[in-house]
């Protein structure tokens, strides 16, 4: 188990981490940016907080270095959503299994619910594993809380302070649901198009439609029939925003937009930290972004 003190951190560029003498903070190691932010908002001062994906890197493409594969050994708890890094999947189930805390494992995923959807209709269709649960802020207020009660497991001594932090940082996360909800009770439509299929949870928790241009995997590219299917949708939906994102190319949502008629905005997964802001700043952004697309009151 790795351990920081807290007057004598030594960054190291190499890999990303820290080094220091062995003392009573937890380290721990966080997937990417949301699980990041939840990790130093439950945290705060009685844990340190190690991202493995650097800000502007496509976390689906991670890479982790020896340095980064040893500090998951050693690390107190390891905070992942098993499915969207191979390589950190990897790296737990070989040295952190039982430090792990997986949060698709915490909240139902998509594909649950969608299954029992399917069961009360009669209908029998595979559903794709969908990872990207934390555009669902109800779900990240889930997570908080079981992420404090988990911290409190691992150091019963700042036990109090994990659980305290961890109720305020899913009531904060609880408001922003509720502003989800209201910002998009009343809208003019109702369909959304995204550069790569990310925002199911999103759409499901809001009661809106998702048309993926590519596919839950940003790196796939979509076929040409994907393409006209998605232009076919846009245009019977009269669809006035084709939406990108920060780390994917552009170009394939632009020629879409440009053959529908329609213009582009983004709207960000939040796989990375958005410029200046945090992952709450980040989700009002796409709030904004969505209310103005949909022609929502």
């Amino acid at each position: 188990m790795r351990f920081i003190a807290g007057s004598a951190l030594v960054l190291t560029a190499a890999c990303g981490g820290t080094t220091a003498a062995e003392t009573s903070r937890p380290v721990v190691d966080a997937a990417f940016f949301p699980l990041q932010w939840l990790a130093e908002k439950v945290g705060g001062p009685d844990v340190t907080v190690e991202g493995l994906t650097k800000p502007g890197v496509e976390p689906h493409d991670l890479e982790l270095t020896p340095q980064q594969v040893a500090g998951v050994a050693e690390a107190s708890l390891v905070v992942y959503v098993k499915g969207v890094q191979p390589a950190v999947d990897e790296a737990v189930a070989q040295h952190a299994a039982d430090r792990a805390f997986d949060a698709a494992t915490v909240v139902p995923t998509l594909e649950a619910v969608h299954s029992e959807e399917e069961e009360e209709h009669g209908h029998e269709e595979e559903v794709a594993y969908d990872p990207h649960l934390w555009l669902d802020p109800s779900r990240m207020a889930a997570l908080a809380t079981a992420l404090g009660g988990r911290l409190a497991e691992a150091d019963p001594a700042h036990g109090a302070a994990y659980k305290e932090r961890a109720k305020q940082t899913a009531a904060e996360l609880t408001t922003l649901d509720a502003e989800f909800a209201k910002g998009l009770e009343t809208c003019a439509n109702r369909t959304i198009v995204t550069a790569h299929t990310a925002f199911g949870y999103l759409a499901n928790r809001y009661k809106l439609e998702q048309v993926g241009i590519g596919g839950i995997d940003p790196d796939a590219e979509p076929s040409p029939a994907r393409l006209a299917e998605a232009a076919r949708i846009a245009k019977e939906k009269k669809v006035t925003t084709i939406f990108t994102e920060e780390l994917v190319s552009p170009k394939v949502a632009e020629v879409l937009a440009s053959e529908v008629g329609a213009r582009t905005a983004v709207l960000n997964p939040l796989e990375s930290p958005p410029p200046g802001g945090d992952y709450v700043s980040g989700m009002t952004a796409n709030l904004t972004a969505l209310r103005t697309a949909l022609g929502c009151q």
